[in-house]
């Protein structure tokens, strides 16, 4: 599905995948994925969604799609998704499931609380009012994970066979300081954290020059602390096969309220200036 960059919020039905690319002439071999921002939930899930508007809010990473909007502009395929990570967490496997939110799954894991159907909120709270029968998490899966994952491998695909290589930028945000949920409560984080797999998902270089671009506008960097990548890194990092996957985790104080959701203007023009001048460095290099 193809549209416009992200406005203020989705209108009408949430949509799975909302792919931008940029104008005739201008590709660069770089995808930015943004698979968190959404806060939607489609009318005929509602009912099975316990968390309300803020947890909503509070749990997605806010305004990360409107940080790269300019993206194509730059080069870089967008991609982003309106859903709310608390239907179906595009950034997990489809099969990280926990027996105690989807019954009848015929292999579940142990204990998977934010799987890629949310048992608990990161406040500790219940993210569905009950248990999934299996053909409800069947239903969730079809319609609004595997169309995400189908236009993200599909564009990968596309620019590897252009270009020869690609690079897959996911974009993220984390609160502030760590939470309950997370293992260094109360601690406040750096102010970005490029996560590569500890080296694993793309070349060295791609690491260093988000550091140093992030290092040179004097803000606190920190490679895989506390966040190493996801399962969309994990599933496409392959710098042998010419695809380079980079996870960047921004802190929301850096240009949002967290307690309000607001965002601070000046703040907010500055990391989305910073995050452009990434994709044009990692979608223009070649090590």
């Amino acid at each position: 599905m193809t549209g416009a960059p992200p406005e203020d919020g989705p209108r009408g039905a949430p949509r799975p995948a909302v792919l931008v690319r940029p104008a005739a002439g201008e590709e660069r071999p770089i995808v930015v994925e943004v698979p968190h921002a959404g806060v939607g939930v489609p009318e005929e899930v509602r009912g099975e969604i316990a968390l309300d508007e803020a947890a909503l809010l509070r749990d997605a990473d806010l305004f990360v799609d409107r940080l790269y909007r300019e993206a194509p502009a730059r080069g870089a395929t967008l991609l982003y998704s309106e859903v709310s990570r608390v239907v179906v967490d595009l950034n997990r496997d489809e099969a990280d499931v926990d027996g105690r939110v989807v019954s009848g799954h015929p292999a579940p894991r142990a204990d998977s609380p934010r799987g890629v159907i949310w048992r608990l909120a990161t406040d500790g709270r219940e993210a569905q009012r009950a248990a999934l029968p299996y053909p409800a998490y069947l239903r969730r899966i079809e319609r609004w994970y595997r169309p995400y994952h189908a236009a993200l491998d599909g564009e990968v695909a596309r620019l590897l066979g252009r270009f020869g290589r690609v690079v897959v930028l996911s974009g993220h945000s984390m609160p502030s300081r760590g939470g309950a949920a997370h293992d260094e409560p109360g601690r406040r984080r750096a102010d970005v954290v490029p996560g590569d797999l500890e080296g694993r998902a793309c070349a060295p270089w791609l690491t260093r020059a988000a550091l140093d671009h992030f290092y040179r506008a004097g803000l606190s960097v920190a490679a895989n602390d506390p966040y190493k990548g996801g399962n969309t890194t994990r599933r496409l990092g392959r710098p042998e096969a010419g695809v380079d996957a980079l996870q960047i985790e921004l802190n929301r104080d850096l240009y949002m309220d967290e307690a309000t959701f607001a965002i601070r203007p000046e703040g907010f023009a500055r990391m989305a200036s910073l995050c452009l001048d990434l994709v044009e460095i990692l979608g223009t290099r070649r090590g």
